[in-house]
């Protein structure tokens, strides 16, 4: 599976230039937990619920302080077309949360680990119907044919 398809939710994005106030405010109202800090469509940045309590809150910086003089850089990014497995060595080692997906240098949404456990969830749960119907129901085989 492509790095893209493993998205469950559309990225969100901030400017550069808007205040770290205004990044709270969106994480709230987007019920997320990261931003990717763009300009003109390419990822420069990304800021983290965690960025802005360590950065801002416990630093006391105003909340009209800039996104970009807090946001987290470089940030490791998968691309679109990688396969999602690549994912979970960059997140193994790395010890980040959250990849931002490109495509070429534009971000197109932001995969999580979260994603990710749900898919194998998703995939442990379709493997095991079939033993769970097995153990519940008992196997069922065709009548042994009779010889002559």
């Amino acid at each position: 599976m492509q790095a893209r398809a493993a998205i469950r939710r559309s990225g969100v994005a901030i400017g550069a230039e808007r205040t770290v106030g205004e990044a709270a405010r969106i994480m709230e109202r987007a019920g997320v937990g990261a931003l990717a800090v763009v300009e003109d469509g390419e990822l420069l940045g990304i800021v983290t619920d965690r960025d802005l309590v360590t950065r801002v809150l416990a630093a006391r910086r105003p909340a009209d302080a800039r996104v970009d003089s807090v946001m987290s850089m470089p940030v490791v990014t998968i691309d679109a077309d990688d396969d999602v497995n690549q994912a979970f060595g960059l997140f193994r080692t790395h010890g980040n949360r959250r990849l931002p997906v490109l495509e070429g240098r534009r971000f197109i949404g932001m995969l999580s680990v979260d994603d990710l456990l749900i898919n194998v969830i998703g995939d442990l749960v379709d493997l095991v119907r079939p033993v769970t119907a097995e153990a519940i129901f008992g196997h069922r085989d065709s009548p042994t044919p009779a010889y002559r």
